[in-house]
């Protein structure tokens, strides 16, 4: 098994909350990459975070956390900027960011300042979220993408209070088209397939990104599990398990997280059915991280999604 390289952002998130009776924020460490690098290695696979980090104590704690939990540091970039904030306020279960930090610490990556080795020797390749926002690290993502040798994954985990109007928008829908055209597998939630293409229902948007090339999509629908577009055969519907969701802060992260971590156990699935079994473990990984406050610290091991799902945890070896 080798690994998987996490092209994103690392922040901290304030999450707000209420204690005895009183609104407050909860310190956690978030991005939506970061989790995913962290889902990766707590359900067995190995990891390496690609970003730049701040040169702040709250950057030292995020280093702190991800070498705590084994996930690799060896594409990660010191910069002269605070930690940028991400607080998250809630609507019921679903969460709202607004971001906070100008430069953003997490967009001061560049071309050149990818480790080159790390990229090319990755076994699968993760880019997305809204460093693709950012022009150095989008070109930092565009030049890891063209030196991928193996299975290229992206999500562009949409955070519409950061575009700002219809042309920042429009340049987001070239940058997903670009990626999905070479990508081995897209997810993206329903959220991010409305504001790219409204009004599209969410298998017209699965059909349309394999048509842009995408091999595989994934595209989530919250409690009602995901529409899977695998090669082969028809979008389809997977359900989700049933769960009492506290929090679902980082849930789409752990369904990509899942994904990647079994590509790199196991590779790609050899048929749709295949596909069909793994989006069903990510979603139950997902489902135990919405019943959990938080988002990276919520991520569980493959012990985890067993202990709460029985045998239905764990996809086929076969696959």
């Amino acid at each position: 098994m080798g690994y998987a390289a996490v092209l994103g952002e690392a922040l901290v998130d304030l999450l707000d909350t209420e204690r005895d009776g009183e609104r407050m924020y909860r310190q956690a460490i978030g991005g939506g990459p970061l989790n995913v690098a962290v889902g990766v290695t707590r359900l067995g696979g190995a990891a390496q975070f690609v970003g730049s980090l701040g040169d702040d104590v709250l950057a030292g704690r995020i280093r702190a956390f991800l070498t705590a939990l084994d996930v690799g540091l060896h594409g990660a970039i010191v910069v002269p900027a605070p930690t940028s904030l991400a607080v998250v306020t809630f609507a019921g279960a679903e969460p709202d960011f607004r971001f906070y930090g100008e430069p953003p610490s997490y967009g001061l990556l560049g071309p050149d300042d990818l480790d080159l080795a790390l990229m090319e020797g990755a076994d699968v390749l993760y880019c997305g979220s809204v460093v693709l926002l950012q022009p150095a690290t989008l070109a930092a993502a565009r030049r890891a993408w063209s030196l991928a040798t193996g299975l290229r994954v992206f999500d562009p985990n949409v955070r519409p209070r950061l575009l700002d109007g219809p042309a920042a928008l429009a340049g987001l829908r070239e940058v997903v088209a670009e990626f999905a055209a070479g990508a081995h597998l897209v997810k993206l939630s329903a959220a991010d397939a409305e504001l790219l293409y409204p009004r599209e229902p969410v298998e017209g948007v699965a059909a349309y990104l394999r048509e842009l090339g995408a091999a595989t999509v994934v595209v989530t629908i919250g409690a009602a599990g995901a529409v899977l577009a695998a090669a082969g055969a028809d979008p389809v519907r997977v359900p989700a398990p049933t769960v009492n969701a506290v929090d679902a802060t980082g849930a789409g992260d752990s369904v990509m997280a899942a994904l990647i971590a079994d590509l790199l156990l196991d590779g790609e699935p050899v048929d749709p059915a295949g596909w069909v079994e793994r989006v069903a473990f990510a979603l139950r990984v997902a489902g135990l991280v919405c019943e959990s406050p938080g988002g990276a610290t919520a991520m569980p091991t493959r012990a985890d999604v067993l202990r709460r799902f029985g045998d239905q945890a764990t996809p086929s070896s076969s696959t």
